[in-house]
């Protein structure tokens, strides 16, 4: 199994960009599907968006379409979340998650009898307006 560590959290100006890092430990990186969540205060985990393990279909929730990008690198057990055009309401901890299964990413945080086979601990984004 592997282990998950997120990087590149930090404090930036609404409509600006910024990229996170999920670092997996373990040789079995690319034997996962990939995803990134985040939970704002006071609110429920939400989903944003999931990878196939290898560099292949993405799945994005409509709320980040078209402004976060995420990419994975199985060379260096890395996933990325590109996040551009960032708002005050993205503020929020994002974290990553490992599944052997997309469809597991997709649902979990709408599916309460389900949960990811690996979390990582999450870093904190806050957008200020």
């Amino acid at each position: 199994q592997v282990q998950l560590v997120e990087s590149g959290g930090g404090l930036v100006q609404a409509g600006g960009s910024l990229t996170l890092s999920c670092a997996a430990s373990g040789r079995t990186f690319s034997s996962y599907a990939m995803g990134w969540f985040r939970q704002a205060p006071g609110k429920e985990r939400e989903f944003l968006v999931a990878i196939t393990r290898s560099v292949g279909s993405t799945y994005y929730a409509d709320s980040v379409k078209g402004r976060f990008t995420i990419s994975r690198d199985n060379a260096k057990n890395t996933l990325y979340l590109q996040m551009n055009s960032l708002k005050h309401e993205n503020t929020a901890v994002y974290y990553c998650g490992a599944d052997t299964i997309l469809h597991t990413l997709v649902v979990v945080t709408t599916d309460t009898d389900r949960d990811l086979e690996v979390w990582g601990q999450g870093t904190l984004v806050t957008v200020s307006s």
